[in-house]
């Protein structure tokens, strides 16, 4: 009886200990790089969030919790910093055990990759359809982030794609930009092949190891890798991709493309002149715009636009994440934080852009100055305001839950297209590899 008494003691002061603990509150003032919380905050007013890049994700956070703070001073908001591949790594080994401790509150989600996490574990995840206004935000951003019509994520940032040219080299091959005003794919070869006649300059870099200008040019016609419903891989009778595949062959047989092995060497390819143009998403700006000798002497226009596809248009995606509040305690604190802050200020937007140069997909933000202002780097372009319009303009598609598995499978089958094996051989390998891999 002694033992059993003496046992519940010590039980009890465990957990008086445990219910004292980490009781402190106020803002966090720093993000914390690969630290955990259990099961989200502690407390109602304590949440946890998980993101990727300091110079992006993780400043856009320290600038909501700044705005957060004027009317919420005690809720302490910690931001820990991991690799994005970090994330999905401990994302599914959580969820995978059924427990929610370690789990933060809040976590950034690649827009490829969010579906498989919405469908193979739906009760993580906290609907915030009442949260947020879906209407609000970018069209294209919410299939990724919905199922069955339930908003579970708020679309974030912009992979709207512009094409980035270099004004000087097309001049010298007779252009201007208004001559790469809304033409097609078709139209950009033929420009690239005048570009490097009279400049010596391939037209663009590309990474046999990555195909988002494949991506990119599929979505133009409001095609994926996966069927409407975003259940079955779609490449074998898939006429966007079809092209892609075969557009992508003609800029390498006709000799514009720089190849690169890199992220590193990819930047170096525009970095150091190498290219005419840039054909990505808008995030790449910064790393053009770091060449400070090279102001005055870029421009961006709308993405070329596959040919063959009836209703195909001048924008696209490539990119792009969005927020999830996870179904942990304190999710409707973290639900009220991301609604105050992502979910509806204009005036988070505008610092958003001013601070960092991230376009986000809110569109009522779209009507402030910040989007407006003139950038010398680009000759006085409103660039901001012209990949906002165009971010209204990307049609729609679902990712479904596969977007790498089945990317991998047609890296390989682009190289066996490229050293003779037919196109339509091609479609219907990936197509059986990606059906028997996503089954």
């Amino acid at each position: 009886m002694k033992k059993a008494t003496l046992l519940l003691a010590m039980a009890l002061l465990l957990i008086l200990s445990a219910c004292s603990s980490d009781s402190g509150s106020g803002n966090s003032s720093s993000a914390n790089k690969g630290g955990t919380e259990p099961s989200g905050g502690s407390s109602s007013k304590e949440i946890t969030i998980w993101a990727w890049d300091k110079n992006f994700n993780i400043k856009a956070l320290e600038l909501a919790k700044e705005l957060y703070a004027k009317d919420h001073p005690d809720t302490k908001i910690t931001v820990i910093e991991n690799a994005q591949a970090d994330i999905v790594q401990k994302l599914n080994t959580g969820f995978g055990s059924g427990s929610n401790k370690g789990l933060p509150n809040i976590v950034l989600i690649e827009d490829y990759r969010a579906q498989s996490f919405l469908q193979a574990f739906p009760d993580m995840f906290f609907d915030l359809t009442s949260s947020i206004k879906g209407s609000d935000f970018a069209q294209y951003k919410i299939g990724p982030t919905s199922v069955d019509g339930k908003n579970y994520g708020l679309p974030f940032d912009s992979g709207v794609t512009g094409l980035f040219v270099r004004t000087d080299y097309l001049e010298k091959a007779g252009y201007k930009t208004s001559d790469l005003q809304n033409i097609t794919w078709d139209q950009y070869i033929e420009i690239g092949k005048k570009v490097k006649e009279a400049t010596g300059k391939n037209m663009l870099a590309l990474d046999p190891n990555d195909l988002g200008i494949v991506r990119t040019m599929i979505q133009t016609a409001g095609s994926w890798y996966m069927d409407k419903d975003g259940k079955k891989p779609y490449l074998e009778g898939n006429p966007a991709l079809k092209e892609a595949f075969q557009l992508y062959k003609t800029m390498i047989e006709d000799n514009m493309v720089k190849p690169v092995s890199d992220w590193s060497q990819y930047l170096a390819a525009f970095n150091s002149g190498d290219v005419a143009s840039v054909p990505t998403g808008n995030w790449i700006s910064a790393s053009i715009k770091s060449q400070g000798d090279q102001s005055g002497k870029w421009a961006v226009v709308p993405i070329p636009r596959l040919s063959g596809q009836s209703g195909a248009v001048n924008a696209s995606n490539l990119g792009g994440s969005s927020w999830y509040v996870l179904n942990v305690p304190g999710k409707e604190a973290a639900a009220d934080f991301m609604a105050k802050t992502f979910g509806s200020s204009t005036e988070l937007y505008q610092k958003l852009i001013t601070d960092i140069g991230a376009i986000g997909t809110y569109a009522p933000a779209a009507s402030g100055e910040a989007y407006s202002q003139a950038d010398p780097f680009y000759n006085n372009q409103t660039v901001i305001a012209d990949f906002a319009n165009w971010t209204n303009q990307i049609p729609r598609v679902n990712y479904g839950a596969s977007t790498y598995a089945i990317e991998d499978i047609l890296i390989v089958e682009m190289q066996n297209f490229l050293s003779g094996k037919s196109i339509d051989a091609v479609l219907k390998d990936a197509q059986q590899q990606a059906e028997a891999q996503t089954q």
